[in-house]
């Protein structure tokens, strides 16, 4: 699990926030700071250490991008986002110019605040886990795809994006397993025409890799399994 430090005097909404951090998977909300200096104390312990603090900016007689400020100055890597109601340029200019990971406007939606953490997770899951990377995948993992990240993102057309999640989550869930077309559409229960439409696509953006088996009537038989490599990128259409 991943400590988040959730640092913001609004009582109410730093509840929310933990409960928010509650639904996601692999992350745990290890304590509330109403102050900076709470927020620095926390810090400090060792025992169970922070990986990620959400940030407010505004917080009574105090500027949450001091906190920031002593962090970076320190060399402290926490990793940081920023969810505030603070939407000026300079605010937003400083907190990137400090490498938060994100930044959020109060108000906003549970599925952005997912969004946002989710993205964090894996990227920092990705950077604990890999020494070297290719062009690709570094690609991937500053700006959230490839290059042609804008082509890959964008389903051709006549498919759902319902649909791809239900066969990204059987994949997911069954990151080992080779699969034909007819095993993963019974699986998930719906046509093998529109299962193959799928993991062709999939398959094109380098998410599954295809092998070729030919049975004794000489019928080719393509069979898929995940690219270990692109886990993470599944995860996004999850």
């Amino acid at each position: 699990m991943m400590n988040v430090l959730v640092v913001d005097d609004d009582a109410m909404v730093a509840e929310l926030n933990r409960c928010y951090i509650g639904q996601i998977s692999g992350l745990t909300c290890c304590g509330t700071a109403s102050s900076l200096q709470q927020a620095k104390e926390r810090l400090l312990q060792t025992d169970s250490p922070v990986d990620l603090i959400l940030l407010d900016i505004y917080m009574q007689q105090e500027n949450g991008l001091d906190l920031l400020a002593e962090l970076r100055n320190a060399h402290h890597h926490v990793d940081v986002i920023i969810i505030s109601s603070a939407a000026d340029a300079a605010s937003i200019k400083t907190s990137l110019n400090y490498g938060v990971a994100d930044y959020l406007i109060k108000p906003f939606q549970f599925s952005r605040f997912e969004e946002a953490l989710t993205h964090w997770q894996q990227k920092r899951s990705q950077m604990d886990n890999q020494q070297y990377y290719q062009q690709a995948e570094l690609d991937r993992l500053i700006h959230g795809n490839t290059s042609a990240g804008s082509n890959q993102k964008r389903l051709p057309k006549g498919l759902t994006p319902q649909t791809l999640r239900t066969l990204c989550q059987w994949i997911d869930a069954h990151p080992d397993s080779e699969f034909s077309t007819d095993e993963l559409a019974s699986e998930v229960n719906i046509s093998r025409v529109s299962c193959r439409k799928y993991l062709i696509w999939l398959a094109e953006i380098d998410i599954l890799f295809t092998t070729i088996q030919y049975g004794a009537t000489g019928r080719p038989v393509y069979r898929y399994r995940l690219q270990a490599e692109y886990h993470a990128l599944l995860r996004h259409y999850c």
